[in-house]
């Protein structure tokens, strides 16, 4: 083999193994099935906003999003359902938000949304109720038509906490408020209505 095709095959070997890199790195940061930001990758991402806010003085949204009765449409109408379901939920909240803002799958039916430079508290209950309007209408997935609904929970930095497991700690108390009330609703951190 001549010095110039040996050449080409290191340099298609060097782009496989970048590629290669780039698809571990990817799958290391995202969920699998969904294709968002796994709980990593969310993590890093709102360590970062909670800074930039902090520096800015600004604020900024964590919404906690559980699905309501996920179990039973897995246990009704089998995982590869549920499955799509997921993927299907994902991108509803994806075409909610905005480019700059962060939709995240944490595992199971567990979804989280960023949503930076919230300039006030009802802004990001506008997007949480979006989101749960969206979410509640009707999905036809492989032949079926199946319902689901959410539970989501809000929290806004710095008013609900000023660092980023304090506010993940109330969104995710927000959410467990709006389960207990019933599911299908947005609740705000410490809004007892």
């Amino acid at each position: 083999r001549s010095l110039n095709d040996m050449q080409v095959t290191i340099v298609a070997n060097l782009r496989e193994l970048n590629e290669s890199r780039q698809a571990l790195k990817h799958l290391a940061q995202h969920d699998s099935l969904t294709g968002l930001p796994n709980r990593a990758l969310f993590d890093d991402r709102l360590q970062q906003a909670v800074s930039q806010a902090r520096r800015d003085q600004a604020r900024l949204a964590l919404l906690f999003v559980d699905l309501d009765e996920f179990k039973a449409i897995n246990d009704t109408h089998g995982h590869h359902v549920g499955d799509l379901l997921l993927l299907a939920v994902a991108q509803r909240m994806e075409d909610c938000v905005r480019n700059v803002d962060t939709v995240g799958r944490l595992g199971g039916d567990e979804f989280v949304v960023l949503l930076t430079h919230v300039e006030e508290e009802q802004d990001a209950l506008v997007v949480a109720e979006k989101i749960c309007k969206t979410l509640n209408q009707p999905f036809e997935l492989d032949g079926r038509h199946i319902h689901i609904s959410a539970s989501i929970g809000a929290a806004i930095y710095p008013t609900h906490g000023s660092d980023e497991l304090t506010l993940a700690r109330s969104a995710d108390a927000a959410m467990y408020l709006s389960k207990e009330e019933g599911g299908n609703r947005v609740r705000l951190c410490g809004d007892e209505k």
